[in-house]
């Protein structure tokens, strides 16, 4: 798969194939899968509109599974507004997932279209965490750009809290640290064994089918090329045990001690920061996102967006601030039609704050350095290519 804007760049994430169709014009809407990053990131860097919702919110019956503590089923699209509107159409109880019965208390009577606010950042406490915006700080003009961006807020009456710390965050954005790796592997295992056995056809009933599956078809599954030692790390888990129950109940305090108390301390609508930054902090804890696109970089040409994250349930608020936010800058811009490296046509309107946003494009051949080792580091699973696809497209 390519990234649209530039087939040079990276395009991220397992739900990657969503992102791209939506962002060139292939499809109208798309559903992604996330457990950690699998919307965000490549929603990011295909300059689309990704909602991660709280876990449970939405059905994840029938989605091959990674991490039923974690996985959740959520929209991609190009606008905020298409996003929400796919959001009211699978979210609801279902029968065939449990988590659906606890998360319906989230679902506010009417719907969440009517959080579409042009003026929804208006009162709005956001937090801005610093060790989240570390990359940002390190390139000059991602820098400017978020210096911009955080003023969009404050002058549409929102509060920006800045310099903000998570208890613990260095744990929390590491996989291993956290502990997250090992219980997804283990989680994985659980979940996958009876999602397989109970499909109506199909040539492989178990983790363990697929590992020989692979072996099997070394070429036709490029098993040289990317090898399959995730897959192979999680058969051999054996479950829940006392480690184990130890490193959920870890990821259950990071959360609850980290970014829920800061988010409740500091009476904050919202967490914004950079592109998919704080994808381990609201994975862990099942916790909604919206990435929504905020420009593209003048020497590498990627695009990247702005995240907006909550506590369970405040989707209402996300979608204010995301729907505000993206009404007042209007970056996002189509692909370009035809040669990669024409200029893109100026086709929408464009407020003085972004027209030095506008992308021009380069035939290069190399990937994105930033976006490259954004994806990878600490993420536990990002990418398929490189990690056997244990997050699935939707």
């Amino acid at each position: 798969m390519q990234n649209p804007y530039n087939p040079s760049l990276e395009v991220c994430g397992s739900s990657s194939g969503p992102a791209i169709s939506v962002s060139a014009n292939m499809v109208a809407v798309a559903l992604g899968t996330e457990a950690d990053s699998s919307i965000f990131c490549p929603s990011s860097y295909n300059s689309a509109v990704g909602f991660k919702p709280t876990v449970g919110l939405t059905s994840r019956a029938g989605v091959v599974p990674v991490s039923p503590r974690q996985d959740t089923v959520g929209p991609i699209c190009r606008t905020v507004a298409d996003s929400v509107h796919v959001l009211d159409a699978i979210v609801g109880i279902d029968s065939n997932d449990i988590a659906t019965n606890e998360a319906s208390q989230y679902i506010p009577v009417g719907g969440y279209g009517q959080f579409l606010r042009a003026n929804g950042l208006k009162g709005k406490r956001l937090g801005i965490v610093s060790r989240l915006l570390s990359r940002v700080k390190d390139d000059r003009f991602l820098n400017q750009t978020f210096e911009q961006h955080f003023t969009t807020p404050r002058k549409q009456g929102a509060v920006l809290v800045e310099n903000l710390d998570i208890a613990n965050i260095e744990d929390i954005l590491n996989s291993s640290s956290s502990g997250e790796l090992v219980a997804i592997l283990v989680e994985f295992k659980m979940a996958l064994n009876p999602y397989l056995s109970e499909l109506d056809e199909s040539p492989v009933r178990s983790l363990r089918d697929v590992i020989a599956f692979n072996k099997n078809n070394s070429v036709l599954e490029k098993l040289s090329e990317y090898g399959q030692p995730l897959l192979e790390a999680a058969e051999k888990t054996n479950g829940i045990g006392a480690k184990e129950q130890e490193i959920l109940s870890n990821l259950a305090r990071l959360s609850r001690d980290g970014f829920e108390k800061l988010m409740k301390e500091e009476s904050l609508d919202a967490l914004v920061t950079y592109s998919n930054s704080a994808r381990s902090i609201l994975g862990i804890g099942g916790f909604p996102g919206i990435v929504v696109p905020a420009g593209y970089h003048d020497t590498e040409k990627y695009p990247f967006g702005i995240c907006f994250g909550g506590l369970k349930g405040s989707e209402p608020k996300l979608i204010e601030a995301a729907y505000a936010f993206e009404q007042t800058t209007k970056i996002r811009k189509p692909p370009p039609v035809g040669s990669q490296t024409k200029f893109m046509s100026n086709t929408a309107n464009v407020t003085p704050e972004v027209e030095s946003l506008i992308p021009t494009f380069t035939t290069s051949e190399e990937r994105s350095r930033l976006a490259t080792q954004e994806h990878l580091e600490h993420s536990p699973l990002q990418e398929p290519s490189r990690h056997e696809g244990l997050y699935n497209d939707a």
